[in-house]
């Protein structure tokens, strides 16, 4: 006998165990150390070419396009909440109509940048001010790269409908592929070929498309029954509105927390060049931590998700405590590892002893970073899992505030010490206050 179209299956609804959290996370946790090694095969191959001027055309280009891709990481977010709590209710068919959803709004979006990449490059460029020569060069990978826009954004989406199925292992063999091809190519074409910055971009090119693909192809169950081509189902405003609803509130509070990001670094430019190098490589190691609570907070989206979308109250509970208290231990972890091993890890990313000392006498602040801004980190994961993200939109702007506040009053007599603060205080602000919202979700799931 099937079940009944709205009625939560065994699987979805089994123990939330931390081993169940685990497979979830630990794929995302090592995806996410591709990244970073992507960057330095990226800047090693383009350093052979012996100029700087091919180095700085491929970070202002790759700036670019990052800038302009982060504005749709709400369609991985929302995509999360919208398919775990789809599944949660057993609606097969909205799992299905949501897949060729996000694949539509995905590849519209990157077509639209394609349509509109003269005066979208030239405006980046302008705001950019390079050289003529970076210019030139930046413009030539911009000019390939922003082809594989429709298929960089449906990725985010593919990636968000694939962790919501629990099926992390394939959303980092998708990261893995990419990246791992995109180094392949590299060295190919710019070491063996002599591209240069464009092979650069060929490489990325080929890999994103390439990616998305096999994302598809991950996804191949989604597209086996009817449902992903009803297309009023797929295209019910009702639907479309909600999902528009949820993303548009994501996307506000991801530029107010980019914002906050982007002042820090502004702010500390005018403490000096010591204090901006420093906190440079600090924020390095920042950057880290988030890679390492991705996975935790990640698999509150999902399991989150799936409870509310079932009406179990309990699960929702159990879901919340076992990932935060995954999360929480990533975050001891972290804090141990830069409170002895800090000093070295700076002296890695930095061989001016002036920087490495400014930036040893600021490191107390990253020590702490992960205790202070653990219950953040994991409090979004579950209530983007939830999709309430009016709360996430607007606890953002309360922490802003506070951050804005605290920078105001801490700046002018400690400086650098002041803009730390401000930033670690708008951390546990943002975990005060989504906490306090926390009884809410709750009572959505009773």
């Amino acid at each position: 006998m099937t079940a009944p179209a709205h009625q939560a299956s065994p699987d979805v609804l089994g123990s939330i165990t931390p081993a169940r959290v685990m497979k979830i996370a630990l794929p995302i946790v090592l995806s996410n150390a591709t990244v970073p090694l992507l960057g330095i095969v990226d800047t090693a191959v383009v350093g052979q070419l012996g100029a700087a001027a091919p180095l700085g055309a491929v970070a202002v280009g790759a700036i670019i396009l990052s800038s302009l891709y982060w504005m749709f990481g709400f369609l991985r977010m929302g995509t999360v909440g919208l398919a775990s709590q789809a599944r949660g209710q057993g609606d097969r068919a909205e799992v299905a109509a949501l897949l060729t959803r996000v694949v539509l709004i995905g590849a519209s979006a990157g077509l639209v940048m394609v349509v509109l990449q003269v005066p979208l490059i030239a405006a980046a460029l302008w705001l950019a001010a390079p050289s003529s020569e970076v210019a030139a060069l930046a413009q030539d990978y911009l000019a390939i790269r922003i082809w594989s826009a429709p298929a960089m954004i449906a990725i985010y989406g593919l990636s968000g409908w694939l962790i919501a199925q629990e099926r992390s292992q394939a959303f980092m063999a998708v990261q893995i592929w990419m990246n791992g091809l995109n180094m392949v190519l590299d060295i190919w074409f710019v070491l063996g070929l002599g591209w240069g910055v464009s092979g650069v971009a060929f490489a990325t090119f080929l890999a994103e498309w390439s990616g998305l693909a096999l994302g598809l192809w991950f996804c191949r169950a989604g597209f086996r029954g009817p449902a992903w081509r009803n297309w009023a189902q797929v295209l019910k405003a009702e639907r479309l509105w909600h999902m528009a609803s949820v993303n548009g509130d994501i996307l506000i509070r991801s530029l107010l927390l980019q914002a906050m990001f982007t002042s820090f670094t502004f702010i500390g430019a005018r403490q000096g060049d010591l204090a901006l190098a420093a906190n440079q490589v600090l924020m390095q190691m920042l950057l880290l931590t988030a890679y390492g609570m991705d996975g935790f907070a990640f698999a509150a989206e999902t399991l989150v998700g799936q409870a509310l979308g079932a009406k179990r109250r309990a699960a929702l509970r159990r879901a919340a405590l076992v990932t935060s208290i995954g999360g929480a231990g990533v975050a001891c972890v972290m804090a141990l590892a830069f409170l002895l091993f800090g000093g070295g890890m700076i002296d890695m990313m930095s061989t001016a002893a002036d920087v490495r000392d400014t930036a040893r006498v600021y490191l107390p602040y990253v020590v702490a970073a992960p205790l202070m801004g653990c219950a953040a980190w994991m409090l979004d994961g579950i209530f983007i899992g939830a999709t309430a993200s009016r709360d996430m939109r607007n606890m953002m702007a309360v922490s802003a505030v506070v951050y804005v506040l605290s920078l105001g009053l801490l700046l002018p007599v400690f400086g650098n010490h002041g803009l730390w603060l401000a930033l670690l205080i708008s951390f546990v602000a943002r975990g005060v206050t989504l906490g306090l919202r926390y009884p809410a979700l709750e009572a959505r799931a009773a």
